[in-house]
């Protein structure tokens, strides 16, 4: 990540600590803006949030994870998180994220190597094998009800399934989500 960072956003001074003690311990002037991981050594990325936000309550805390559980993102950005974005996203997101979160303008050279000369392709989201059946599924219509029994999990996890397409997709609505998953492939027409 901190590649990343240094890549994309010039004169950045990006500091790092492996858990949330070392930063308090080894960093006491706040930071511009806080990337936090989820999964964290000791405190969890949620509960470090909140230590965060009392300590330095006018710094934006930017989440980072693997995880884009809909419940996860939901819990995140409720209890103080000025965004949430996956570790999965492109360079490009990441730096875009940060710039909107920090209110200045994305300078043009940011690119994440996958430059596109054709702008009415519209790029895939990398979605897991599991949220691919779950669009699927959702495609063909079925309520996340029918598609948990289908599928044989709960529906609370089909429903955390379609939030995390929903994020990864950019879209808010199930037929938004159909539109987009026709447009760029992901599901025949």
């Amino acid at each position: 990540m901190s590649l990343v960072l240094k890549a994309g956003i010039p004169d950045v001074e990006v500091r790092e600590a492996a858990s949330l003690e070392q930063a308090e311990r080894d960093y006491t002037e706040p930071p511009t803006l806080v990337l936090l991981d989820i999964q964290l050594q000791g405190v969890n990325g949620i509960e470090g949030l909140g230590l965060l936000k009392q300590r330095w309550p006018q710094v934006p805390v930017v989440m980072l994870s693997s995880v884009m559980e809909s419940d996860i993102v939901w819990q995140a950005l409720s209890c103080g998180a000025a965004a949430f974005v996956s570790k999965a996203d492109t360079a490009k997101k990441i730096i875009q994220v940060i710039y909107q979160i920090l209110g200045k303008s994305l300078p043009h050279q940011v690119n994440d190597g996958q430059e596109n000369t054709d702008s009415n392709v519209t790029k895939k989201p990398r979605l897991t094998p599991r949220q691919c059946e779950v669009l699927s599924l959702l495609c063909e219509g079925l309520s996340n009800k029918v598609m948990a029994r289908r599928m044989d999990l709960s529906e609370f996890t089909v429903r955390g399934h379609v939030q995390a397409i929903f994020v990864l997709m950019q879209v808010s609505s199930r037929s938004q989500a159909m539109f987009a998953a026709h447009r760029s492939g992901l599901v025949a027409k």
